[in-house]
């Protein structure tokens, strides 16, 4: 496509010369902008990719697929019986009733507000995101006044295991003078880490025969929380479900519970897309304004090519390609720049924080403790010719109007 003599003009055009070397420079800045802009891309979006995945696995982890929930009331009616119905359904792997309540937990040292979720010891090991995030202790020993906390939450509370803690419940007991709240005993039995903060530093568990007695729930339970296996079609499952165990329950699934959160990540993905895209924008504007002062500048040596005998699309090639090789050099060291950066993303992250001794990702603020990061190819492949199809469109105006000067009126004035 590129003749030989065409390379050689089109490479030595962009080396730095007495009178060209502010177009150099801006040639320079036109390789940093398209660079930085296709790097920055790959690595926000990859690691919004990995944020969204890594919380979505995180909420159903703990979480079910799909949660059956009381359509009047506090509580759900035969709620494990409905739990062994919906067993036998398909694609659903298994059903656990919970009860749960928000409680005051106390400890000699601080008090917190905190979320108890009861569950069996069987349903507890079966759970993807705890069964095996507990250290030190011995889970079958999770019974009777046994409880297990968050990390975060034990460290707040500076309690450890064997230690003795106390949960108050506005839910008491009714006398003449009042509603006297429930505080009751238990002993830690150890910690958990999920990984998501909200979990660590707010959840407790505790036995679910243990957890109606607490709330005083009687045979009833909060809600069933439903797992199912990968792919599984919900509202299927949901349809089959209404009709085994009847009206008195609702069913959602996890997009619906979680329907705000999950579109306000989209929502911010979609925006930095768009605002970052405005890098390589500024970048082939820059390669625009570089390539025409370039063919002013080169005016007189176009005119020379031509009156000897070079043609037009000769002429066009030359700067066509002396802008492709600053848009394409620039555009695969972004993509190598950008992959590299999420492969060392954590160790990077590490390094930073050591060098300015503060916390860059806080696990309060962002839900995770680790900075995730999952490249798509699908995208990257998107950004990559996005760019490259930038500095086509910005060599185009400049390589034409290099084409279109007239060796005769370019002579006249030299």
């Amino acid at each position: 496509m590129f003749s030989k003599t065409e390379r050689m003009l089109s490479f030595r055009y962009l080396k730095s010369r007495k009178r060209t070397g502010f177009v150099s420079v801006i040639a320079g800045f036109s390789f940093l902008g398209i660079m930085l802009g296709v790097a920055t891309l790959i690595i926000v979006m990859s690691v919004m990719n990995g944020f969204k995945e890594e919380l979505l696995s995180r909420v159903l982890g703990i979480n079910g697929q799909l949660g059956v929930y009381p359509s009047y009331g506090p509580y759900l009616s035969d709620g494990e019986e409905k739990a062994k119905t919906m067993q036998s359904i398909k694609d659903i792997t298994h059903v656990v009733p919970v009860v749960d309540g928000q409680v005051m937990l106390s400890s000699d040292m601080a008090s917190a507000g905190v979320m108890v979720r009861g569950m069996s010891l069987e349903d507890f090991k079966k759970r993807p995101l705890l069964g095996g995030k507990y250290k030190g202790i011995d889970i079958n020993e999770f019974l009777d006044s046994q409880i297990i906390l968050g990390y975060r939450l034990a460290r707040r509370l500076g309690v450890r295991a064997g230690d003795q803690v106390s949960l108050v419940s506005p839910k008491g007991n009714i006398t003449a003078f009042g509603t006297i709240p429930k505080m009751k005993a238990y002993t830690v039995l150890g910690t958990f880490d999920s990984g998501m903060s909200e979990y660590d530093g707010n959840f407790l568990f505790m036995p679910l025969d243990e957890a109606k007695k607490f709330f005083m729930t009687g045979d009833k339970v909060s809600h069933l929380e439903v797992f199912t296996n990968k792919g599984a079609d919900y509202e299927k499952i949901a349809e089959n479900a209404f009709s085994k165990i009847g009206r008195d329950a609702t069913i959602h699934d996890w997009r619906y519970t979680n329907q705000a959160f999950f579109n306000a990540i989209e929502v911010e993905r979609n925006v930095m897309f768009l605002i970052l895209t405005l890098i390589i924008i500024v970048a082939a504007f820059n390669m625009i304004s570089g390539l025409i002062m370039l063919v002013q500048d080169k005016t007189k040596d176009i005119a020379v090519l031509r009156t000897m005998g070079m043609s037009r699309g000769a002429i066009q090639r030359i700067f066509l390609m002396s802008g492709l090789t600053v848009g394409v050099v620039g555009t695969f060291a972004g993509f190598a720049l950008g992959l590299l950066f999420c492969e060392n993303i954590d160790a990077i992250k590490t390094f930073l924080e050591g060098l300015s001794g503060r916390e860059l990702f806080s696990a309060e603020i962002y839900f995770l403790s680790h900075l995730p990061a999952k490249v798509d190819m699908t995208e990257v492949t998107l950004v990559v010719v996005m760019s490259l199809a930038l500095s086509l469109l910005a060599t185009l105006y400049p390589s034409y109007k290099a084409s279109k000067t007239d060796p005769v009126e370019a002579l006249r004035y030299e």
